[in-house]
């Protein structure tokens, strides 16, 4: 068997074993993705989005799907964005959006960090190669391109790139701005995953839409995209990127200092010596001078997700011969 086949079918049965134990991970919320999704859109070479738009027009979302996002956007792509967490319970694929590096981790392969049930790296590397497919079933491609879609916005999020044994934050009480902390059934609200998930991002939104955000990004790092663009398809890099700015930021600025756990496994708050509650008695505050310090990060993040996402649907359509 060829090695790239071999290792294929491996993450395959990796993924069709994904435990259904893994916290829901919805990075960005749905407003942050779409916002990607809109950005990578004005990215697009002209056989990029072709494509995009014959698969997804061609091989529709199910209408009887329970969309957590409410009714379909009016951007095709947009709404297609958020299809990956609205199929992810059935399909017990949580893993796929995330990687657990350990908060100290020294640079390495990413894979050492991946579950069982695979992880967002191994993800994008499998969906990218259903979608490059061309002899693979439309439908499957379709999904390949919705899940590629969620799933570098998802790598971007830096606390979906990172863990100090406590589900990526979301074991993290915090007090965010006038928000008190508080425990429902060993879950905790608001808490440090769920502030930068959502709570950050739309409040640097100002009440716009997902399209004036991308607006207001476009025009924010118009002379940064050329370098990103020239820098290349790195996935590996990305990552890495993520796992940095969410311990300079996302832990390094929290009130007082959160201390770095040893790694263990860890699939409820009350795990790793009852995580959760150590968290909570230490009464983090995310207040003002956070949420400044936050969202530049943030939206640094949802822009470069964009042009990177359509570096690489371009990269997809540029290696294919047209279809008839």
């Amino acid at each position: 068997m060829h090695p790239l086949v071999r290792r294929l079918a491996v993450l395959a049965f990796l993924f069709s074993s994904a435990l259904s134990f893994v916290p829901a991970a919805e990075a960005w919320g749905c407003k942050g993705h779409q916002t990607v999704a809109l950005i990578a859109e004005r990215h697009l070479t002209t056989e990029a989005r072709e494509l995009v738009q014959k698969l997804l027009t061609e091989n529709p979302i199910d209408p009887g799907l329970r969309r957590n996002c409410g009714n379909p956007v009016l951007d095709l792509f947009a709404d297609s964005s958020t299809w990956a967490d609205d199929v992810s319970s059935e399909a017990k694929n949580g893993s796929w959006h995330y990687i657990n590096i350990p908060r100290g981790a020294s640079r390495g392969v990413l894979e050492q960090f991946c579950g069982p049930g695979g992880c967002v790296v191994q993800a994008v590397a499998y969906q990218l190669a259903i979608l490059k497919d061309r002899n693979a079933d439309p439908r499957k491609r379709a999904d390949a391109l919705r899940y590629l879609a969620h799933f570098v916005g998802d790598l971007h999020m830096p606390l979906h790139a990172t863990t100090n044994s406590d589900q990526g934050g979301n074991c993290v009480p915090v007090r965010y701005l006038r928000r008190r902390p508080h425990e429902n059934n060993n879950s905790f609200a608001p808490n440090l995953h769920a502030s930068w998930d959502v709570a950050i991002l739309e409040r640097d939104m100002e009440g716009g839409d997902p399209l004036e955000y991308a607006d207001f990004l476009e025009h924010s790092f118009a002379s940064e995209i050329p370098k990103w663009q020239a820098a290349g398809i790195h996935v590996e890099d990305w990552t890495w990127q993520s796992h940095d700015l969410a311990e300079k930021f996302a832990y390094g600025q929290l009130a007082p200092k959160v201390p770095v756990e040893t790694p263990a496994p860890v699939h409820s708050c009350s795990d790793a010596g009852n995580i959760g509650q150590r968290m909570m008695q230490l009464h983090l505050y995310a207040g003002p001078a956070y949420q400044d310090s936050a969202a530049p990060v943030i939206r640094k993040q949802i822009e470069s997700a964009g042009v990177r996402l359509a570096m690489i649907l371009n990269d997809v359509a540029k290696s294919s011969p047209p279809e008839n």
